[in-house]
């Protein structure tokens, strides 16, 4: 499944309350928001009755909720909040390996886990640099 492309401006006022104040957060907002901050849909391809979501931070602890910005509309009609979420529990488990590889979502997402979600756009980049025999498969991706 494809990545939602959605694409949105982040209130940056709003988003530094909600990292300083985030239980477990960081305290501080990363070094590289701008007051252009813009935040890309992380699921995959989804009806307009669903929210888009973007990660803002995950906690300090791997098993404590994370940061996300959930927006639907465009534009003036647009909508958002800011909350934590905890993190959907599925797991994926790698039969060779006996790795375990987490959904990176939050908890009840409405589409398919994280590592049935392909960034359209990081493959076509990603494909001129593939040819040292490396993967793109999306379940290569950094767990939360």
């Amino acid at each position: 499944m494809l990545q939602c492309t959605a694409v949105t401006r982040i209130p940056l006022g709003e988003v530094t309350v909600a990292l300083v104040t985030m239980a477990d957060g960081p305290g501080t907002p990363p070094h590289d928001f701008t007051l252009d901050h813009y935040v890309l849909c992380e699921l995959g391809e989804h009806d307009a009755l669903t929210d888009h979501a973007a990660l803002l931070s995950a906690a300090d602890a791997p098993d404590r909720p994370a940061l996300w910005f959930f927006w639907t509309g465009t534009d003036t009609d647009r909508a958002h909040r800011i909350q934590t979420e905890p993190w959907c529990p599925a797991t994926l488990r790698n039969l060779d390996t006996d790795a375990l590889l987490r959904c990176s979502f939050f908890n009840d997402h409405t589409t398919g886990h994280s590592w049935d979600v392909t960034d359209p756009l990081g493959d076509l980049i990603a494909g001129p640099l593939l040819s040292d025999g490396t993967t793109d498969d999306p379940r290569e991706r950094p767990q939360p």
